[in-house]
């Protein structure tokens, strides 16, 4: 996978003003509390059959 998934504001603070960091590969790095973190696409759930 070559793209990155862009996240909209860091799980930390809440801050908007995210940067992607080189290493490790995919991190983004947060100016407002310097955290740096990675997202991971886990993959997808099967749909649940609702029974009535």
């Amino acid at each position: 996978m070559s793209e990155r998934a862009t996240p909209f504001y860091c799980p930390y603070c809440g801050d908007e003003d995210l940067r992607p960091e080189e290493e490790p590969h995919g991190a983004w790095g947060c100016t407002a509390c310097q955290r740096v973190f990675s997202l991971k696409f886990a993959g997808l759930r099967r749909p649940v059959e609702v029974t009535r």
